[in-house]
């Protein structure tokens, strides 16, 4: 006796008989429900079907394409009441419940929604293919959801000696897809070349980005439900109080990848609007033991900078806005100086990465620990080179020329646009012209420009274009040509992979002391470095550009003088 959907079809003309019980026969024998084999079979799609229901039974029809599903109300029905009968909650008002059904004709269903939601259901008639497809993905857990995004083999250690390295046992099940989830997140950005990482949550949906030479890129959508999840656990093992969501955090975090190479990262938390956004910089030590020869240097600009180094004593600045590579080339300089018989200090904030062999201090200002405590300490610890982190006061300057004057070598970074400027902006701080003149040794400003990767190609350019960008006249000699960037699968599209200095490397002679002793300004110290030979930053770009390492563009938007 056929009965609900059959029936009506059958009614309806829209099926014969026959046909109708033996699709319900099939629908019987293998346990499935009539609309399945239904619409399996192929008598009436999906979209007929849809169509004729609306109009048999006089209820609306909704097409789930147009459907935002982020924004559909959660939690109005029971998730596993909803997988069972096939019906999707598309919103509430007052007492009623509007739902999307496929068989308006299976009461049984609507009466048990009616009886757990206790309201009263409206029907909203959509395509079946479309409402299987639909309820299977709000179905899934957020950590079957994450499980598919995770390599199974994928076997990591999170943690470290100095970070928590476990959570409690006692961790829903679903916690297990989310570590998981997290470890795979932090292996693709280190093998992406990545320097941070964020974890941003807003009203509709969740994000993470991580910045790439320079540019942030979407990396994932995560669900919106796991967002507090992943919060806890970066909090748990960067040693983070999980209840604290009111304030900023800071903490850090290591990554073991095997057994020689372990990452750091520094984590940091920020209250928003919808829940605590995290950045965590990742700390490659290995960046530190590149060389001085991998970071870009000109070759005359790479001996004067080793020259200095190498002094007995004085004072190196390395200047530049944050991210433009300052940490790298000074902890490739104390790589360098790192040997048994040279005592290095360090007082940073905090310290990024970690070298054998120096004394490396964090700054703690809310204990006292200051920039200039730290190296008053270090002057009555027998030091051959400080590095300060940042020259920030002049009472952390004045102590750091002293030791500078008194045979130490200081190395430190100002925020400064290009090194002619560094001086004068110490002469603002208060800093004596004397001081400066007589322990400064060398100043580097730099930059970071995106290098092209292999898959570039020659660029026809117009001359006139080249020296209205800064080219000279004997640099258009026709040995050279300028690329531009293609994109491919190794460079992920975008044409350029990794990224390369760019210097002005400016030693301080005696003439650019007689200027800084006459209270000279930086137009005055500019002009002597470029009667002396220094570059400044665009004409140091534009030579990286002739030998075919970045582009134009790149050059004019690092150095936008």
């Amino acid at each position: 006796m056929l009965a609900g959907l059959a029936r009506a079809l059958v009614q309806h003309q829209v099926l014969r008989p026959d046909q109708a019980v033996a699709i319900q026969k099939r629908a019987d024998s293998a346990q499935t429900r009539f609309i399945d084999e239904l619409i399996a079979e192929g008598p009436v799609s999906a979209t007929q079907l849809a169509r004729f229901c609306a109009e048999t039974f006089g209820h609306p029809v909704l097409d789930l394409a147009a459907i935002d599903v982020p924004n559909l109300p959660a939690d109005l029905i029971d998730r596993k009441l909803a997988g069972e009968t096939r019906v999707v909650a598309l919103g509430k008002r007052g007492g009623r419940l509007s739902v999307a059904i496929s068989d308006p004709t299976d009461l049984q269903t609507l009466d048990r929604i009616k009886f757990q939601t206790q309201s009263q259901v409206d029907p909203v008639i959509v395509e079946h293919d479309k409402l299987v497809k639909l309820v299977e993905k709000l179905g899934r857990t957020a950590g079957e959801q994450l499980a598919d995004l995770v390599d199974e083999g994928l076997d990591l250690d999170l943690g470290g000696e100095d970070t928590a390295t476990s959570v409690d046992s006692n961790a829903e099940v679903d916690d297990a897809p989310v570590v998981k989830f997290l470890q795979k997140v932090l292996i693709d950005a280190i093998q992406s070349g990545a320097s941070d990482l964020h974890f941003e949550p807003y009203e509709k949906y969740y994000r993470i980005r991580m910045r790439v030479d320079g540019e942030l890129r979407e990396f994932a959508q995560p669900p919106l439900a796991i967002k507090e999840k992943l919060a806890s656990r970066i909090k748990v093992i960067s040693r983070l109080d999980i209840s604290e969501r009111r304030v900023p955090q800071d903490g850090r975090m290591k990554l073991v990848i095997g057994p020689n190479r372990a990452i750091d990262f520094r984590v940091s938390t920020l209250p928003t609007l919808f829940g605590e956004k995290i950045v965590m910089r990742i700390l490659d030590p290995s960046s530190a033991k590149l060389g001085i020869e991998a970071l870009g240097y000109e070759p005359d600009q790479k001996q004067i900078m080793l020259d200095a180094i190498h002094r007995p004593y004085g004072m190196i600045l390395v200047t530049g806005p944050t991210g433009s590579g300052k940490t790298v080339s000074l902890y490739t300089c104390l790589n360098l100086l790192n040997e048994p018989g040279i005592n290095i200090s360090t007082a940073e904030d905090p310290a990024e990465i970690n070298l054998p062999g120096v004394n490396q201090v964090n700054v703690n200002d809310k204990a006292g620990l200051t920039f200039a405590t730290a190296l008053r300490s270090f002057l009555r610890q027998d030091p051959d080179v400080i590095m300060v982190g940042e020259i920030r006061d002049l009472e952390t300057a004045d102590i750091a020329i002293k030791a500078a004057q008194t045979g130490h070598m200081v190395l430190s970074t100002l925020h400064t646009n290009d090194a002619p400027t560094t001086l004068t902006r110490m002469m603002n701080m208060g800093v004596a012209p004397f001081n400066i003149a007589s322990s400064v040794i060398l100043i580097t400003a730099q930059r970071l420009a995106r290098r092209l990767c292999s898959c570039k190609q020659p660029l026809e350019f117009d001359e006139d274009a080249l020296l209205r960008a800064g080219f000279l006249e004997s640099d258009l000699d026709g040995s050279w040509k300028p690329f531009r960037p293609i994109g491919c699968d190794r460079c992920s599209g975008s044409g350029y992979k990794g990224r390369v200095g760019i210097y002005q490397v400016m030693p301080i002679t005696e003439d650019t002391q007689r200027i800084i002793l006459g209270n000279g300004n930086s137009l005055q110290i500019a002009e002597q470095a470029k009667r002396e030979g220094v570059r400044d930053l665009r004409r140091s770009g534009l030579i990286k550009v002739i030998q075919g390492v970045t582009t134009i563009e790149e050059v004019l938007g690092v150095t936008n003088e």
